[in-house]
């Protein structure tokens, strides 16, 4: 990447030349080559209009570029693409340029090749893949940029190009197209669809965090915790959150937190910052792992007004990590509040079922009793009907009337005259006892 206020060092070498007083800006030279992106396309075009002036007026000074000797017997084609690359590129400092990007292509070695348009010419443009590493999106065809680079030749082709460090969109900018592109995809797999939005846990038992370890995001979050709810135990991922490759270790921290299966719920964030900062939160990688967590997710990036892929994705959405911390616990003064309450519900409750059971009791036992003594009561009257009914059959009770039975002496009923012989005892049964008897006739 080149210095963006090469042309301001020109400046001053010519106005040191000339013994002219420096520009305030350049009293204090590390101030001056801090970098103002509001007003760095004006300041440049300027400073690249007042460069071309005065190349122009020393070329004028000096006689022209025709101080270039050229032999005799003429030049080699790769000695003129030479000496034109080394013109070309002493002659234009670093400058934006504006125009229509046509052909855009990124090749596999990760170089970007375009042309930049207008209605009237074209320029041929490369940026290098270290550059274009900071791209957040491919521009579309047709699209109004400006690009930040140098002017050179490529000389095994004889191809005049503007080598590229910047690339900017006009309007709402490649960021704004990239986080559009990538939100198109996630809605249309349904990944941003509010009926995926898991519950995040009440009562946490573990939270995880992936953040950076020196991130004052991971201190507000730690504070807040162990402010409201210090049973709660944390544990720490930490990935980079900004710069290239940050959106990859974000990821892969969300991986190893789901393998791990000890947290209740993720946290997934860092403080504010521009949108370049924030960028990795805006990456595939990142909404992918989130997506695929098993563990429910809070992103917390940035401030209330940052908004990011990340948060389209995860289950809960705070402004802050320290909102982040809020919500993923709860706080430890509601909770002792709320079991207060629960235990005297438990009592009272507990009370009115054991009265409720001491009465039930009570009635059991009164309708025991009733069911047994009527029950006694039938298998009474059972047994006085048929006690009754045997005193009706009861031979005693034909003797009650008036008639013996007489018994021989074995016991054996005497039923009839032969069973009498004279002189033989016996026993005549009558109604209230036993009359020895004797036979004392002969049979008839």
């Amino acid at each position: 990447m080149w210095d963006l206020f090469t042309s301001a060092e020109f400046d001053r070498r010519e106005r040191e030349k000339k013994d002219e007083p420096p520009f305030e800006d350049e009293l204090a030279p590390s101030a001056a080559r801090a970098p103002k992106p509001p007003a760095r396309d004006t300041l440049n075009e300027a400073r690249n209009e007042d460069v071309a002036r005065a190349v122009a007026a020393r070329e004028v000074e000096s006689g022209g570029r025709s101080a270039i000797r050229v032999p005799a017997e003429g030049m080699r084609v790769g000695e003129v693409n030479a000496a034109a690359r080394e013109l070309i590129e002493g002659v234009f400092p670093p400058l934006w340029v504006h125009g229509e990007v046509a052909n855009f292509t990124k090749a596999r070695s990760g170089h970007c090749y375009f042309s930049l348009r207008d209605a009237d010419a074209q320029l041929r443009c490369v940026m290098w893949r270290d550059e274009a590493r900071r791209l957040p999106t491919a521009p579309s065809e047709g699209m109004q940029v400006r690009a930040l680079g140098r002017l050179t030749l490529y000389e095994q082709r004889g191809e005049f190009q503007l080598v590229c460090a910047e690339l900017e969109a006009k309007g709402e900018g490649l960021y704004k197209l990239a986080f559009d592109r990538l939100r198109a995809t996630l809605d249309a797999e349904g990944l941003t669809a509010p009926t995926r939005k898991r519950p995040i846990p009440a009562h946490p038992a573990c939270v995880g965090v992936v953040t950076s370890s020196a991130g004052a995001a991971l201190r507000d979050i730690v504070t807040v915790i162990r402010r409201r709810a210090p049973w709660t135990r944390i544990v720490l991922a930490s990935a980079r959150v900004q710069g290239e490759g940050a959106a990859d270790e974000i990821a892969r921290a969300v991986r190893l937190m789901a393998r791990a299966g000890c947290a209740d719920v993720l946290i997934v964030g860092r403080g504010g910052g521009s949108i370049e900062d924030l960028w990795a939160f805006n990456e595939e990688a990142v909404a992918r792992a989130i997506a695929e967590s098993p563990v429910p997710v809070i992103s917390a990036v940035g401030h209330e007004t940052d908004f990011t892929i990340a948060d389209l994705v995860a289950d809960l959405r705070a402004p802050t990590p320290s909102a982040a911390a809020e919500a993923a616990v709860p706080d430890g003064a509601r909770v002792r509040r709320e079991l207060d309450d629960l235990r005297n519900r438990i009592s009272s409750c507990t009370r009115d079922r054991i009265a409720d059971g001491r009465e039930a009791v009570f009635n059991a036992r009164l309708d025991l009793q009733t069911a047994a003594e009527r029950a006694l009561r039938g298998r009474r009257d059972a047994l006085s009907s048929t006690a009754a009914r045997l005193q009706a059959l009861s031979p005693l009770n034909v003797l009650a009337r008036g008639y013996a039975v007489p018994l021989g002496g074995d016991g054996r009923v005497l039923r009839g005259v032969g069973d009498f012989s004279a002189g033989a005892p016996f026993d005549l049964r009558v109604a209230d006892g036993v009359v020895p008897c004797r036979v004392d006739g002969e049979r008839g």
